[in-house]
Formats: structure tokens, C-alpha cells, sequence
């Protein structure tokens, strides 16, 4: 009997092919929407936090926290202003801080940014992800000062392996920069994946984005003095930000000495300082307006979707009148012909969330690789087993609602009167 009325349910689907697809359609865009949404949303700011590493304090020259620790930690643009790098030694001599990491930014390589620090400290001392160093997948760390280590993505991207030469491009866009060309660099090292922004990294030493610049600096002076190491002036010695942990018992991250640290830094005026953490909670909370904005968008989707399932299967009833009166007549009771009604409704909304949850992994894919290019952040595509199983019930409790309304009209049907019209 369970066949046989799967089979009269299927013929009914097959029959009005085009308006059942639709609908399932409808549903599918609405279901893999909210699961994007939803799964994204945590893996977002797992990206974030992973990102900021062990480092406790950013110290910049920019003009808010939080647009210090996109430029910084994030690559979303060079920042605008740089300061003199006896500031981070001065910094570094506080004894609050445990290190503190001098970086430099606003040079390219065919689109990916250059990350130009000391790279004895900065690969020792600083962790992107808590607890996980940096590693290598070939090659060596930058020891000279024209060595250049590639981020996974980095080299992947541009195609380079540990041998090859490369040039600078000024600026953060690859097109219409001034290119370094009279300082030619040399790849040593690939570094492994990280699963975070720093993936995209160019890792260059400050010496030497100091040569590339004070000698474009004096060129356009007119300074006949050919740049060295040796010859820098303090006002060539820049950088853009400083990375700093707070000294603190055992590894901790969050030690005692933090909110000290933290006052005595902003102390200065000149110098905008940021805690990483603080500031990604602060972005999630901006975007989560817009966030919960879309998930209602889309449950009105869902909604709608649910309402379409009424109105397609209303009127099929109206035109299968004469079916129904057909089946009563051999033997149907009013309570199968419900049944059979929401059946159908329910296999169009199950089939409509499993659709989704399909669309949701395309759809997240998508997200993550134009979030990638765009803003530098790695974000794993995923979705949530566990939001998916309450979608696709969430879907299909939804369909056998919409699905009651034309299931009473076919349970009411006047048999003789049908009959009579055929």
C-alpha cells in the first residue's frame, strides 16, 4: 500500500514537473542561504582570531585600532603612515613586554603584499595561529638581506619555487606601481600553510625595503650618495607597526601585566594601539547587524518558498478534483487522500533542503575564495552538520504545513458532484 501510494505521489509530481522544480528551487535558494549564513559566520571569525596569533598588542601609526589590525594582521591595504623604528626599540626596552616585532608594509608582488620585518625575531618569536609556529615546506628562512620567504598562497599564486628571482612592486595593487627593479630579490624559502592571511605574505627583511625606498627617496632628491646598510639615516628607518606580547607567567593569553601594558602604550598620543581580540569582537559586532539582516531575509524566503508550496499544490487540486473523487470511489478514505496531499508537499520540501544543503557547500566555497581574494582572510568552506539536519527538518515541517491547507480541500471533496462533472 506504501508503493502504491508513493507511486500516486510521484505521478502527481511528474505530472506538473515544471511548477514542482520551482518550488523545490525556491525552497533550495532559501535553505542554502541560511546555511551559508550560519556556518560561515563562526568560521569567519575563527579566521579573525587565528590571524592575530600569539601576539597580545598592536602598536601603529594609523588612525583607529581597528583599521591598524585589518592593515596589519589582515593585508587589507598598506597603512598610511609609518613612524621611525627606534620607536619599536624603545618599545621593546619596557619591561612589561616580553617582545616586541617591528613590521613594514606597503610594497607588492604580482597582488600579494610584502610583510618586511627581522626575520631572526619574526619567524622565532611570533606564532600566527596560538601555539603553532611558522614552518617551512622548502627552501630556508631569509637570512640576507635581499632573501624573500613565500607564503603557501603566495606560491602557489605566482608560481615561484626556492631559487627563483623576483621584483618589487611599490604600493598594494600589482598594476600602475613603480617597480623596484634595480633591487632584485631572491626566494629562499616556502613557507607551509597556516590557514590564515598570512598566507599571502611576501616576507622581505626591513633592510632591505629601507635600501629599495631610501634609494628611490634620494634618487628623485637628487642625493648622489649611493644607500647602504651602513649609510641609512634614521628618517629611512621606518615601519609601520609593531607587534607586541606582554610578559606574563607560564603561556598564558591573557597575563596580569596585559591591562597595564595596554594604559602605559596608549599613554602616547602619537601612537594608535590595538588589541587584536578586542577589535575582531568589535567587527563581528558591527557586521552582525547586517548579518542578522540576511538570516531574516532569508527565512522571509523560506517563508515565501512555503507559501508557494500552498499555492501550487491549491490549485492542483482544483484541476485533480476529478482524481481524487476517482480514488475515493476505489476505496480511499478521506484520511489517505489528506495523507497523500501533505506527502507530496513534504517530498517537495525535502527535496528542495537537500538541494539546498548542496547549493550551501557551492555557496560556501564561493564565499570563502571571494573572501580570500578580496580581503586576505582564509576561511575554511564548511557547513554545519548540525544546522544542516535542523534545516532540512525545518524545511520539511514547513512543507507539510503548507501542504494542510490544499490536503483539507482534497479531503473534502465531493465525490458525486466530480464524478457527475467528468
Amino acid at each position: 500500500m506504501a508503493m502504491t501510494d508513493l507511486g500516486i505521489v510521484r505521478r502527481s509530481l511528474s505530472s506538473r514537473r515544471f511548477s514542482s522544480l520551482v518550488t523545490a528551487l525556491t525552497v533550495a535558494v532559501a535553505v542554502a542561504l541560511m546555511l551559508v549564513l550560519l556556518s560561515m559566520r563562526d568560521a569567519g571569525k575563527q579566521s579573525l582570531q587565528r590571524g592575530a596569533g600569539n601576539m597580545h598588542l598592536l602598536v601603529s601609526a594609523d588612525t583607529s585600532p581597528l583599521t591598524s589590525v585589518l592593515n596589519a594582521i589582515f593585508y587589507a591595504r598598506a597603512p598610511a603612515r609609518a613612524f621611525p623604528v627606534s620607536r619599536a626599540t624603545a618599545l621593546a626596552e619596557i619591561p612589561l613586554v616580553h617582545w616586541a616585532i617591528p613590521v613594514q608594509k606597503g610594497d607588492n608582488f604580482r597582488g600579494f603584499p610584502t610583510l618586511a620585518t627581522d626575520p631572526a625575531q619574526f619567524f622565532r618569536l611570533f606564532q600566527p595561529v596560538p601555539g603553532r609556529g611558522f614552518e617551512l615546506s622548502s627552501g630556508v628562512f631569509p637570512a640576507g638581506d635581499f632573501d624573500v620567504a613565500l607564503g603557501a598562497d603566495a606560491a602557489t599564486g605566482t608560481g615561484l619555487r626556492v631559487g627563483d628571482s623576483l621584483v618589487l612592486t611599490h604600493g598594494t595593487s600589482a598594476e600602475g606601481g613603480h617597480v623596484h627593479d634595480a633591487f632584485p630579490f631572491k626566494v629562499v624559502g616556502i613557507l607551509a600553510p597556516t590557514a590564515t592571511a598570512h598566507d599571502r605574505a611576501v616576507v622581505i627583511t626591513l633592510n632591505a625595503t629601507w635600501l629599495v625606498h631610501a634609494d628611490d627617496f634620494r634618487d628623485s632628491r637628487g642625493d648622489p650618495e649611493q644607500v647602504t646598510v651602513a649609510n641609512l639615516r634614521p628618517g629611512e628607518k621606518l615601519i609601520t607597526g609593531v607587534f607586541i606580547r606582554a610578559k606574563g607567567r607560564g603561556d598564558g593569553d591573557t597575563p596580569a601585566t596585559l591591562p597595564q601594558l595596554f594604559s602605559q602604550l596608549r599613554a602616547d598620543p602619537t601612537l594608535t594601539v590595538a588589541s587584536p581580540g578586542q577589535q575582531i569582537d568589535q567587527l563581528f559586532k558591527i557586521v552582525g547587524n547586517v548579518d542578522r539582516l540576511l538570516l531574516a531575509m532569508a527565512l522571509v524566503v523560506l517563508l515565501a518558498s512555503g507559501v508557494t508550496i500552498m499555492l501550487v499544490m491549491h490549485s492542483a487540486m482544483e484541476l485533480r478534483a476529478r482524481q481524487v473523487a476517482v480514488l475515493r470511489v476505489l476505496g480511499a478514505s478521506r484520511g489517505r487522500v489528506f495523507g497523500l496531499a501533505v506527502t507530496e508537499a513534504a517530498l517537495i520540501g525535502l527535496a528542495g533542503a537537500l538541494l539546498g544543503v548542496a547549493l550551501a557547500w557551492v555557496g560556501a566555497w564561493g564565499v570563502a575564495q571571494g573572501v580570500r581574494e578580496s580581503l586576505g582572510l582564509v576561511i575554511r568552506p564548511t557547513v554545519d552538520l548540525r544546522w544542516s539536519v535542523v534545516m532540512v527538518a525545518g524545511a520539511v515541517a514547513l512543507a507539510c504545513a503548507a501542504g494542510v491547507l490544499p490536503a483539507l480541500r482534497a479531503y473534502r471533496t465531493d465525490v458525486l458532484r466530480n464524478l457527475r462533472a467528468g
